[in-house]
This record gives C-alpha cells, sequence and structure tokens, in this order.
C-alpha cells in the first residue's frame, strides 16, 4: 500500500496546501455525521481518550476541517507515506488541536507496529481509502480500529461500498470496474466482508448511513 499513490482524485496546490476536489465536497456531509453520532460517544469512552485518528489523511483538507468543530479532541493525522506530510501540516496551521507531525502508519502493517498506544483513542476515522488500497488494508484498518479505540470507541469508515455482494448503481459497478483495471487489488468492498473483519477485532457495526454520490458512512463501535 505505501509504495503506491492511491488518489484517483483532482488535485490542485494553494502554495503547499494541496487541495483535493473531492474532499471538498464530502467534507461538509462528513461533519454533520460526526456532529451527530460521535457526540453521542459513550461517557466512558470520553473519560478515557480524547484522540480522534485519520487513517490515511492524503491533503488534511479534512483534519483541517473536521478538527475546527470539535476543540475538546485531539485530531491525529496518519498517513502511509511522507509525501503529503508537507500539505498535512500546512493545513493544520494555527489549529492547536491537530496533533503535529503526522504519523506515519500504513493501515496494512500489523497491528503492534501502529505508533498509537492501545485504547488511546475515542474514534478512529477512514475517509475514501478502503476502495483505492488492497483488501489488506482493509483488514488492517478494522484490526488497528480495534487495538487503539477505548471501550465505546467509534470507527467512521466513508467510502463506496457493495452491499449484498451488488453495486447500489451501475455507475459504482463501472467505478468498480475502473479501480480493478488500475489496479488488480482495488475495488469496492462488500459491506458483509467488512463487517465480518470488524466483529474479528471486537467491533460491530452500528450505523450504514446513506452520503451524496452513491457513498455511505459506516459506523462501528467497540463492545
Amino acid at each position: 500500500m505505501a509504495s503506491e499513490n492511491r488518489s484517483m482524485d483532482t488535485h490542485s496546490s494553494h502554495g503547499q496546501r494541496i487541495v483535493a476536489a473531492a474532499a471538498e465536497r464530502n467534507k461538509e456531509p462528513i461533519l454533520e455525521v460526526f456532529k451527530k453520532f460521535l457526540r453521542n460517544q459513550s461517557p466512558a469512552a470520553a473519560a478515557e481518550a480524547k484522540t480522534i485518528l485519520e487513517i490515511a489523511s492524503g491533503t488534511g483538507q479534512h483534519a483541517a476541517y473536521f478538527s475546527q468543530s470539535f476543540p475538546d479532541l485531539t485530531w491525529q493525522p496518519t498517513e502511509a507515506t511522507v509525501e503529503s506530510f508537507g500539505s498535512i501540516t500546512a493545513w493544520a496551521e494555527g489549529l492547536s488541536n491537530i496533533a503535529q507531525p503526522p504519523l506515519l502508519l500504513d493501515a496494512s502493517s500489523p497491528t503492534d507496529q501502529w505508533p498509537v498506544a492501545p485504547e488511546s483513542c475515542v474514534a478512529v476515522v477512514c475517509v475514501n481509502m478502503t476502495h483505492i488500497s488492497p483488501w489488506e488494508a482493509t483488514q488492517g484498518l478494522l484490526a488497528g480500529s480495534g487495538r487503539v479505540l477505548g471501550s465505546g470507541g467509534q470507527l467512521f469508515i466513508y467510502g463506496p461500498f457493495f452491499v449484498d455482494g451488488k453495486p447500489t448503481t451501475e455507475s459504482n459497478a463501472a467505478f468498480d470496474r475502473s479501480l480493478r483495471a488500475h489496479n488488480s487489488s482495488w475495488g469496492l468492498r462488500d459491506v458483509a466482508d467488512v463487517d465480518a473483519c470488524a466483529a474479528k477485532a471486537g467491533l460491530v457495526r452500528n450505523e450504514m448511513l446513506f452520503m451524496p454520490a452513491n457513498n455511505f458512512t459506516l459506523i462501528y463501535s467497540k463492545n
């Protein structure tokens, strides 16, 4: 996963800040999900952990946008390579609750190699990674989340998915074909397969929310 640029999106640059068009489009709908569900975290989870761990932070736009709505929590960005660290750092400028520097974290690496303490996070967030990385990255995301989340902590996964083995729209079917043509290890994951991996990590899905542009947000909690 670390050796290949995952992005299939359109980018532009503003100084060191890289702007991904998809992040601009989806940041507000995703924030509304966080506002509705993240603040309903269990008191036990809130008392024991104050960090939101973002897996595959990309440009850093999401960290900058989301963190401002949760000033009492620390947002920890990560990426699988250092290539986007400059952009992440630039977006974090002036935002005291974004931890710096970003952490080097490949989701597909063994969980004991994650540079995050066990049960130190109130939430894990992953946006648009599962379909543009090998299946092992999704497996690692779930296993690692089970390790770093405190009791009652939440995992939010955003992106396109298959449901019951089928694409939800023809455009998603075409998107899946294009991804697999680009890289045979990429492609839309089935929600049932993600749920099964989550269960092995001690996570249970509480929500599957329909999002704009044929995406979903899957929300899991740690038992």
